[in-house]
């Protein structure tokens, strides 16, 4: 099909259109996001809120739709309005324009992470209600804020407050990643993430000298411990095809802070590490062999967590979570073939989980480069509307569990 078809298509232009709001980091207005939502539940004729958890400039939509056993636990369909920077000059097209190709092809910041989930959501429930159908439980449609630099303004907020808990949830759906094979991941758990800052105080003097116990030295020995631990990472995949990235701990150096010129040894360095923790390692263990190590290195080594998440417990995917079964056999009876996975990112579903409730992560992407975050980002139109069959089989196979 040619793109002159696509284009006449009203989901892929409402899709497209949502896609040119630039709710765009640092400092995103979603001014126009609430407006787009605001008239899309308006066109399916169900009620929408703005609340604002945290600050006014954050919102997060809610779209309601009732279930016909309004006591029952409701099923959260959750997404986010935000998206990554750009670098516009490794574009091809314009970030913001969603061009589509003669192929289908439509470039667009968002395209995979994740507005295409946030408009398929509506587009299936279109199709649903055009029906006639109800759901049993109450749906409702989450947008928020700020998801992609943590999700402290909007998910992270919204569950410890009096809305989210006249909610009564009881599932929640959110976003997974594309996949570059037939397959579709389903994400049932993330690992524990720890921004750790080691700052490493030493003898400093003149840079002519030998000085004994630098802030150098120790930083090197600690390092070469944390390398060494991060090589048997990557070899437990090398040795294992069965895992992927998300079932071991990813340890990296982001950030290296230190010294004033070069003939002066420096009294301080600073490193600071993003780990991303497997759920079978145990946390408590980890961190103790952390700071083994420091002490090992000659002390005056202070050890600070500018992020240190907790170990959520995963979702549960067997037949003691009827949402789960309810969700794999709607799959299964339309022949997706699908891999359960730990993300090895982080999304909301993070939050949802710490409050106890059970929630997946799916983006029904297949056949497609992974290219969240990344240049030239894009979803062809004929997947973005099979993702809409998807949805219309899930949401029902969840709301009526």
């Amino acid at each position: 099909m040619c793109s002159k078809q696509w284009e006449n298509n009203e989901e892929i232009n409402i899709f497209r259109e949502y896609l040119r709001i630039p709710s765009v980091h640092p400092n995103v207005d979603y001014t126009a996001c609430v407006d787009f939502l605001r008239r899309q539940a308006s066109s399916l004729n169900l009620p929408m809120d703005v609340v604002h958890p945290k600050m006014p400039s954050k919102p997060v939509v809610v779209i309601k739709w009732q279930g016909s056993s309004p006591n029952l636990p409701s099923i959260i369909l959750n997404s986010h309005m935000d998206v990554v920077p750009v670098f516009r000059e490794k574009w091809t097209h314009d970030p913001f324009a969603a061009e589509m190709d003669d192929e289908g092809t439509i470039y667009a910041r968002g395209a995979q992470d994740m507005k295409s989930v946030g408009c398929q959501y509506l587009a299936a429930i279109r199709a649903l209600k055009a029906t006639g159908y109800r759901p049993k439980r109450t749906v409702y449609l989450t947008y928020v804020p700020d998801e992609e630099t943590g999700g402290d303004c909007g998910m992270a907020e919204l569950v410890k407050g009096d809305y989210f808990k006249s909610m009564n949830v009881g599932f929640s759906l959110d976003e997974g990643m594309a996949s570059e094979d037939n397959t579709y991941p389903i994400f049932y758990a993330e690992r524990t993430m720890w921004n750790l800052r080691l700052k490493f105080n030493g003898t400093a003097g003149h840079g002519s000298l030998l000085l004994e116990n630098t802030a150098a030295e120790k930083f090197q020995y600690v390092l070469d411990k944390l390398m060494e631990f991060r090589r048997s990472q990557s070899q437990k995949l090398a040795e294992n095809p069965s895992l992927d990235v998300g079932d071991v701990t990813s340890l990296n150096l982001t950030q290296i802070q230190g010294g004033v010129q070069s003939n002066v040894v420096p009294p301080v360095l600073e490193a600071l590490f993003d780990i991303r923790i497997a759920i079978t390692q145990d946390l408590d263990e980890l961190e103790k062999q952390i700071r083994d190590w420091c002490d090992e290195a000659g002390g005056g080594i202070e050890l600070h967590f500018e992020l240190k998440c907790p170990f959520v417990e995963p979702t549960k995917i067997d037949p003691s979570n009827p949402y789960w079964m309810a969700f794999k056999k709607s799959l299964d009876e339309i022949g997706l073939q699908t891999h359960e996975h730990v993300f090895p990112g982080a999304t909301d579903s993070f939050y949802v989980r710490e409050v106890g409730i059970p929630a997946l992560g799916f983006s029904p992407i297949n056949n497609t480069p992974v290219l969240l975050h990344d240049h030239d980002e894009y979803l062809r139109a004929e997947t973005y509307l099979h993702g809409i069959q998807i949805y219309k089989k899930l949401i029902p196979a969840l709301a009526d569990s």
